[in-house]
């Protein structure tokens, strides 16, 4: 690739909701933009995140020369513990995003090996190969950033998560002006948010859910309400709070990330808090429902979250009951929604009431839908344009709508993970894939691949089949009898006679191998497992798991 040629090579991100990371190369390095994660979808089993496939990035890490945050989601940060291990380089972003991927890396011990480079909004700074500019945008995490990349082939705009809030909680809006006069100075590329491009419209302002949470607070004056929602958005947070206040109510933070959260974002003055009344978990046996409102994580139906723990009774500081009402202030992410489904059933069945946004409009999206895309497109007025952050359907609309926007044809791609393309002097061009997979992570035996998973899908859908025999090899007999067992399919009269025909059938072939000479046990096994496999197959069109224990005795 000529020197004065740009690619950007996407590792996650583009075709699915998280995962999100891309790598940028100028003269030769590397910046790389989001390192996030994505929840596991319910035939994963045993999943706890995927990540992005590092292999393309770490065999070239001596060309790295930062991470470029653009906000502080987990689908966007929450994979820097896994990479930072291997790949010691700075991590740019805002004093609230870092704080938040700081909490992260502390969790496995990376925090104190890594370099945190704070940035300011609008700040312009020289990373390695070129200047990159932090541009204040809107989202439902504060302190989020578009970049502009200043490169050799002009400049290259990625959006980040946003939408154009013009009534934010913080008073922080997207910078409209600076993006108009990227455009005027002339956008080569664009990278934009596509997780709304379905949608018609403007999104709601966030400041919208206020007044919802409060009407439902007076509705349920004598009740004990209970709140779950992202513990990094902390205007939604800001906005349960002032409700507490307004009502008396003392506030009890429930979660690990809730409670890290709420206080860094005092500490660096994103929560405004006073005249807020707190208390810890253990005043919630002397407070009168009345008198309390929790706001705890879990809203995503995360097992080990607080509000999971709540439904099933499995926290010993409250017992949910017919005097409480839940609020889930947030809408589950695609792959979670039969958590969220499972966490709202148990809540009913302990008798609670349980609102959320099919009820109330307590949650609004953080991202632009059609008419805020095009205002974007419309600022930024980009040469050439790639939908990113959405499921594959998501990249075709927000293509259609550059399309319409005057972006011309030959300058709109639609990439997936693992693409790269090339940006030089004769325009935008695809280049040479990279692996791009998805990386399982375990938490119980660490990094798994695609093999185990399906191992498990097996289990799951088809069951799994022990076969265990004893023979002699030495004089060619079978002086065990094949025993067959199941588990997880089968039942009655069908299982007991399935199990015998193959005790059967499996004797027929070991005796016909052993006479034929086979003695060596792995063989042995093979013929057996072939057996089964065989039978199982012709009758009944399933492909369980097989084991096979032939012994020699």
């Amino acid at each position: 690739m000529p020197d004065a040629a740009v690619r950007v090579t996407f590792l996650g991100g583009l075709g699915e909701i998280g995962r999100n990371c891309c790598a940028v190369e100028v003269n030769g390095r590397l910046l790389v933009i989001d390192v996030g994660l994505m929840f596991p979808e319910p035939d994963m089993y045993g999943v706890d995140i995927i990540l992005p496939e590092f292999t393309w990035l770490l065999a070239n890490r001596d060309r790295v020369d930062a991470i470029l945050l653009t906000h502080g989601h987990e689908d966007h940060t929450g994979g820097l513990r896994y990479l930072l291990g291997d790949l010691r380089v700075p991590v740019y972003g805002s004093a609230l995003t870092l704080g938040f991927a700081t909490h992260r890396l502390d969790e496995g011990g990376l925090a104190k090996d890594t370099e945190f480079i704070e940035v300011a909004d609008n700040e312009r700074r020289r990373i390695g190969p070129c200047d990159v500019e932090f541009i204040p945008v809107t989202h439902s995490v504060p302190s989020a950033f578009a970049l502009a990349l200043h490169t050799p082939q002009g400049i290259v705009v990625h959006s980040g998560d946003f939408k154009l809030d013009q009534l934010p909680i913080d008073g922080r809006r997207t910078d409209l002006s600076r993006l108009a006069a990227l455009g005027d100075e002339g956008v080569a590329l664009l990278l934009s948010d596509s997780t709304n491009a379905e949608e018609p419209g403007f999104t709601d302002s966030e400041s919208t859910v206020g007044p919802a949470l409060r009407r439902l607070f007076l509705e349920r004056p004598t009740r004990r309400l209970i709140v779950a929602c992202f513990a990094s958005h902390l205007h939604r947070i800001q906005q349960v709070l002032d409700a507490a206040s307004a009502q008396d109510r003392t506030v009890v933070l429930l979660g690990r990330s809730m409670l890290k959260n709420v206080e860094l974002g005092r500490r660096l003055g994103a929560l405004r808090v006073e005249g807020t009344k707190f208390a810890d978990a253990a005043a919630l046996d002397r407070l009168k429902p009345s008198e309390v409102l929790v706001v705890c994580t879990g809203s995503q139906g995360e097992p080990l979250s607080a509000l999971s723990r709540l439904a099933s009774g499995d926290m010993r500081q409250l017992d949910l009951g017919p005097d409480d009402t839940v609020i889930l202030s947030s809408h589950p992410i695609p792959g979670n929604e039969f958590s969220v489904g499972r966490v709202i059933d148990d809540l009913h069945r302990r008798g609670a009431e349980v609102l959320h946004s099919a009820h109330e409009r307590v949650h609004v999206s953080g991202h632009a839908r059609q008419g805020e895309l095009r205002t974007f497109l419309q600022l930024i007025r980009p040469a050439a344009f790639i939908p990113v952050h959405g499921e594959y359907r998501h990249l075709v609309h927000h293509a259609a709508i550059a399309r319409r926007m005057g972006v011309p044809d030959e300058g709109v791609l639609l990439c997936e993970d693992g693409d790269s393309v090339v940006l030089d002097e004769t325009g935008l061009h695809r280049g040479p894939e990279v692996p791009a997979g998805f990386h399982y992570v375990d938490g119980h035996t660490g990094d798994v691949d695609e093999r185990p998973l399906e191992d498990r899908r097996m289990l799951a859908n088809e069951g799994v089949v022990l076969v265990a025999a004893g023979v002699d090899a030495e004089n060619a007999k079978l002086v065990a009898w094949p025993t067959v067992s199941t588990r997880g399919w089968f039942d009655g009269e069908q299982e007991a006679t399935l199990r015998a025909r193959c005790a059967e059938l499996v004797a027929k072939a070991l005796e016909d191998a052993l006479a034929s000479g086979m003695h060596d046990t792995d063989s042995l096994n093979r013929v057996a497992k072939r057996t089964v496999g065989r039978f199982i197959g012709q009758s009944t069109r399933r492909k369980p798991v097989i084991l096979c224990a032939v012994v020699s005795l």
